[in-house]
C-alpha cells in the first residue's frame, strides 16, 4: 500500500514540475516575441523619413506624430536611402537590370533637318542700276527658270547709253571703235544681241528694260520690292536649286569616333516615316560648334521629285561597325541630366526598396538607350521609370542626388581645431559667451532691430580681449568680429542669420577647447537650416529654441553635444 502511495506522490510532483517548465517556456517565448517585435518596429516621420526611432513620439524636426516604419533588415550606407512600398506604388517606380549587348546589333541615331544644298545656292542680281518698276517674282518659294523675265527696271544710265549707241551708229564708218565700245558696254549689262539690234533698228530709246534670270531654282529669299532702287550688281533674290538637298545632322563629340565620310546612313522623315532613304555621309564639319558642342554631318540626297522640303525633321541611323566591342546599355528614361553630369539610381537591395545615386559616363545614343562607358556593372538594377520621384526622396533625406553632388551625406559633426587657452583668456572670454547667448535669443525672437543691437554688443565684448588674447585666438577672433558687422538692421533677417551661422561655428570651436566653464553649454543642431544643409548654435538651456527659424519652427532641432568643461 505504501508503495502505491509513493508512486502517486511521484506522479503528482512530476505533473507540477512539468506545468512549471511549460509555463516558463511559454513566458520566455512570449517575451522573446515581444522583444523581436519591438526591435523590428521603427517609427518615422511622414515629412522627414530620415527620422528613425525605436519608440512612438513626436518628430524632433517638425513635431508631427511619428508613424510606424517598415521593418529594417538592411544596414544602409551613407548615401543609400529607403522608400516605402506605398511611395513606390504611387509613383509607379520600375526597375530594370543593366543589359550587356553587342554594339554591332545596336545603331547610332542622329537627328537633323533637310537643308538646301549650299553648292546650288545662287544670288540673282541686277545687271544695271535703277528703279524697279515691276517684279514678276513676288513670293518666296516660287520657282524660276533660267532665262525667265523676273523684273523691269528704269535705268537713267541705260537710257543715256542707248542714246550714245544711236549717235555712234551715225559715225560708225568714221569712228568704228566708238561704236564697238558702246555696244560692248551694253553687253556687259547683260543685254542680248537681239535687244541691241532692236535698239539699232528702231532708233528709239527704251526706258524700262527687263532682267532675266541667270539661274534656275526656288526663291529662298526675296530681297527687294517694287519701287526700290538698286545699284549695279545689287541682289534681288536668293535662289537655290532643290533638285539635290542635304540631310544635316548634329553629332556630339563622343559620337564622332563612329562617323566618317562615306559611311552609309539610313534616313527617314517625319512626313513619311515608313520610307527609308539610303545615302552616304558626304561632309563632316571640321569645326566644332562651341555653343551646342556638336559637329554638322551632312548627306546629299536626290530630290528631283521635290518631296524633301528644307526645314523637314529627319532621323539618320548608322549601324555600328565594331564587332568586338561589348557595351552596357541602359534606357534613356533611367538617366537624369544635371549639367555635365548624368545620374542613375541603383536599387542596392534585392528584397527592399533601397536606392543610391550613381554618376555614369555615357557613350553613343541609340533610338531608346545609351551606352554606358563607366559607373555601372552587369546585373546592376536601376530605376527606369519614376527616377525623378526617387531623386526627390534622396533630396528630402539629404542623400546624394541631382542637386547634392557631395559623396557623403551631411552629418552632425563640426570641424574643430585644438586650441590651447590659459585661465586668464577663458575668464576674459566669458562676457563674449554671454553676449553671444543674448544674440542667439534675439534671433529666436526674429527681431532684426534687436539682432542688430545684440550684434553690436557681441562685437564690443570681443573687443575687450587684449591684443595678445586676440592673437592666441587668431582667425577664431577675427572672423566673428568681422562677421558681426553684417548683423545690421539694413540687412533682412535671413541674411543676418547666415552671418550668425558663421559666428556660431567659431564660438562653438572655441568653447569646446575650454578647460573650465561657469555652466554647461549645449551645442544644438537643426537639419533644416541653411537650405537643409543643417546648422549649429550654442545655448545655455537644453530646450530647443531655434534661432534660424524663430516662431516659424521654434522647436526644430536637437541637442548635439553638451560641453561641461571642468566637471
Amino acid at each position: 500500500m505504501k508503495k502505491y502511495i509513493i508512486y502517486i506522490i511521484l506522479i503528482g510532483v512530476g505533473i507540477i514540475i512539468g506545468k512549471f517548465a511549460l509555463s516558463v517556456e511559454q513566458t520566455h517565448q512570449h517575451t522573446h516575441t515581444e522583444e523581436t517585435t519591438t526591435k523590428s518596429t521603427m517609427w518615422t516621420c511622414s515629412m522627414h523619413p530620415q527620422i528613425q526611432q525605436p519608440e512612438a513620439g513626436d518628430c524632433p524636426i517638425c513635431g508631427m506624430d511619428l508613424i510606424p516604419a517598415q521593418e529594417m533588415t538592411t544596414e544602409l550606407a551613407s548615401n543609400q536611402f529607403r522608400m516605402s512600398e506605398n511611395a513606390m506604388a504611387l509613383a509607379n517606380i520600375e526597375t530594370t537590370k543593366v543589359n550587356k549587348g553587342n554594339s554591332e546589333s545596336s545603331a547610332l541615331q542622329l537627328t537633323g533637318t533637310i537643308e538646301a544644298n549650299e553648292k546650288t545656292n545662287a544670288t540673282q542680281t541686277a545687271h544695271f542700276g535703277g528703279r524697279i518698276e515691276k517684279l514678276y517674282v513676288n513670293i518666296t518659294g516660287e520657282e524660276v527658270r533660267k532665262g525667265q523675265r523676273i523684273a523691269l527696271i528704269y535705268s537713267p544710265e541705260l537710257v543715256t547709253t542707248q542714246q550714245e549707241l544711236i549717235t555712234a551708229m551715225r559715225m560708225k564708218a568714221s569712228q568704228p571703235a566708238l561704236y564697238k565700245a558702246v555696244r560692248n558696254k551694253l553687253k556687259l549689262w547683260k543685254l542680248s544681241e537681239a535687244q541691241i539690234q532692236q535698239i539699232e533698228t528702231s532708233k528709239k530709246v527704251v526706258s524700262q528694260f527687263p532682267i532675266y534670270a541667270s539661274v534656275s531654282g526656288v526663291v529662298t529669299e526675296k530681297i527687294v520690292e517694287e519701287g526700290n532702287h538698286v545699284m549695279e550688281g545689287g541682289a534681288l533674290f536668293k535662289v537655290s536649286n532643290l533638285n539635290t538637298v542635304w540631310a544635316s545632322f548634329d553629332a556630339y563629340e563622343k559620337q564622332l569616333a563612329s562617323l566618317k565620310t562615306g559611311d552609309e546612313i539610313s534616313i527617314t522623315t517625319n512626313a513619311n516615316p515608313t520610307e527609308k532613304i539610303l545615302a552616304k555621309i558626304t561632309f563632316i564639319d571640321p569645326v566644332l560648334n562651341t555653343t551646342t558642342r556638336t559637329v554638322a554631318v551632312k548627306a546629299a540626297l536626290n530630290n528631283s521629285d521635290k518631296q524633301l522640303k528644307p526645314g523637314m525633321f529627319v532621323t539618320g541611323t548608322l549601324a555600328h561597325k565594331t564587332t568586338k566591342n561589348i557595351a552596357l546599355t541602359i534606357p534613356k528614361s533611367a538617366i537624369l541630366w544635371t549639367g555635365k553630369r548624368s545620374i542613375v539610381y541603383i536599387k542596392t537591395s534585392a528584397n527592399e526598396p533601397v536606392f543610391e545615386a550613381k554618376e555614369v559616363t555615357l557613350g553613343n545614343a541609340t533610338s531608346d538607350s545609351y551606352e554606358v562607358l563607366s559607373g555601372l556593372s552587369v546585373a546592376d538594377e536601376i530605376v527606369t521609370n519614376g527616377a525623378f520621384t526617387v531623386d526627390a526622396a534622396a533630396q528630402l533625406q539629404g542623400k546624394k542626388s541631382m542637386m547634392n553632388t557631395s559623396k557623403e551625406t551631411v552629418t552632425n559633426t563640426l570641424p574643430t581645431k585644438k586650441l590651447v587657452f590659459d585661465a586668464a583668456l577663458e575668464k576674459a572670454f566669458l562676457p563674449t559667451i554671454k553676449a553671444y547667448i543674448e544674440l542667439k535669443d534675439a534671433f529666436v525672437k526674429s527681431d532684426p532691430v534687436l539682432t542688430s543691437q545684440k550684434g553690436e554688443a557681441f562685437r564690443k565684448a570681443l573687443e575687450q580681449l587684449t591684443i595678445a588674447q586676440r592673437q592666441t585666438l587668431d582667425g577664431y577672433w577675427v572672423t566673428p568680429h568681422k562677421t558681426s558687422k553684417f548683423i545690421t538692421k539694413l540687412l533682412p533677417l535671413d541674411k543676418q542669420r547666415k552671418h550668425f551661422q558663421v559666428i556660431s561655428d567659431h564660438i562653438i570651436a572655441i568653447v569646446e577647447n575650454f578647460k573650465t566653464l561657469e555652466q554647461p553649454l549645449m551645442v544644438q543642431f537643426c537639419p533644416m537650416a541653411d537650405n537643409d544643409k543643417g546648422a549649429y548654435w550654442l545655448s545655455d538651456e537644453t530646450q530647443i529654441r531655434n534661432p534660424y527659424f524663430g516662431d516659424a519652427m521654434l522647436t526644430c532641432g536637437s541637442v548635439n553635444k553638451v560641453i561641461d568643461a571642468g566637471k
